[in-house]
């Protein structure tokens, strides 16, 4: 689950990370009354999505003034701003977050994030801050400083130690950014997140360290142990459709492709969305209807794999096993009752009642079902079917 810019910055405000000071605003005259209880003569218009790269995308200005402010504020409320993570048609911007100005000194990156192959929580810093790290990593590796941190120690003074001196900061600041690092790992302890990322971490010209900007993604499985993390989420910068699969207890994913996928397991939706790559293809979701789908959860995955205006043909692969390949083909009979299916469907059973499965769909005398013996010929024959539409 993700969060925005200003409600992660409340919560590292809780655990001792400073912040400059901000106030969220719906509209211009919110973002000019909140200028002015800021006070000074420097503001920041930051746009609020769920999305990096809004600087670069036009969400983040600065105003030299309240009417500056207003301006600015009025300009981004409703925009839809495009930005590398988002998709061509960009987000809906529905509120700003209005922050004071600062002397900036210098500007650094700083990440905690599971590291699956040592599984360890690593501090991942680097001294070229405001950019995207990805960026850096690539072109500038020797600039990136990486510090795993063992979970049965915890994070002790060392570690934050070992990236201060990777980053070549000075004597005096040290022992503030001991304290800061080690604050960013209880945020990401305690409260179950999968990143904490200040992107950028600035040294003022007091040589204090804030968190200019601040992203924090939770674990999903674990919001039932956070109650009120969850009651951050905003709704409006989900997919609508991941939304609802997931109150089905549907796992769904978005693409970008016209393949849709209906399968059963997450091993074999990957496959099955390589297979669809390989043969030229590119799929438009990941849907795995879990191991007890039945005939609603099968309706309901083509009922929101259908408000996709872009799939062209529906690849349906299931291996029965807890799921039987029947209940799957009485899904597929249930789910054109229940909604249009205007797309060829491209069907391959095996498994549990497997042919009992073929004989309920060949009897169906549905006209847009297309049965295929195997994963490969299952592949072929839907990305024939989405570049054609038969």
């Amino acid at each position: 689950m993700n969060i925005h810019e200003y409600q992660a910055k409340e919560i590292l405000r809780t655990y001792g990370v400073p912040t400059p000071k901000g106030y969220i605003a719906f509209n211009a005259d919110e973002a000019v009354q909140n200028a002015n209880k800021l006070g000074g003569n420097l503001w920041v218009v930051k746009a609020q999505i769920h999305a990096g790269g809004r600087g670069l995308g036009g969400g983040v200005k600065i105003a030299k003034s309240i009417n500056e402010v207003k301006t600015l504020a009025d300009k981004m409320i409703g925009m839809r701003l495009v930005t590398h993570q988002t998709t061509s048609e960009g987000k809906e911007v529905k509120k700003v977050y209005i922050e004071e100005g600062l002397n900036i000194k210098q500007e650094f990156y700083i990440s905690i994030a599971l590291n699956r192959t040592l599984e360890m929580p690593m501090i991942i810093a680097s001294s070229s801050g405001g950019m995207d790290i990805e960026k850096v990593a690539a072109e500038t590796p020797d600039k990136i400083a990486k510090v795993c941190i063992d979970p049965t120690i915890g994070f002790q003074k060392f570690h934050g130690r070992e990236v201060a001196f990777k980053l070549g900061l000075a004597k005096e600041t040290i022992n503030g950014f001991i304290e800061l690092v080690s604050n960013l790992y209880r945020v990401y302890k305690e409260n179950d997140a999968d990143m904490v990322e200040i992107n950028p971490l600035v040294l003022t010209g007091d040589n204090k360290f804030l968190a200019l900007d601040a992203k924090i993604n939770f674990d999903d499985n674990a919001l039932v142990r956070h109650k009120d993390i969850e009651e951050l989420r905003d709704l409006d910068e989900e997919n609508p459709a991941e939304t609802e699969a997931k109150a089905s207890n549907l796992s769904y994913v978005k693409l970008d492709g016209n393949v849709g996928c209906m399968v059963n397991g997450a091993g074999l939706a990957m496959a099955t969305m390589d297979i669809i790559k390989y043969e030229g293809g590119e799929p438009a979701n990941f849907l795995d209807v879990g191991g007890g789908a039945n005939p609603q959860t099968v309706a309901k995955g083509f009922e929101i794999i259908l408000k996709d205006k872009n799939v062209k043909a529906i690849f349906i692969n299931i291996f029965g096993g807890i799921v039987r390949c029947d209940r799957v083909a009485n899904g597929i009979l249930e789910a054109t009752k229940i909604t249009q299916v205007n797309v060829p469907v491209i069907v391959r059973l095996d498994g549990t009642n497997a042919n009992e499965a073929k004989e309920i769909l060949k009897n169906s005398n549905i006209e847009n079902i297309i049965s295929a013996s195997d994963l490969a010929e299952g592949a072929k024959k839907a990305v024939s079917a989405a570049r054609s539409g038969k």
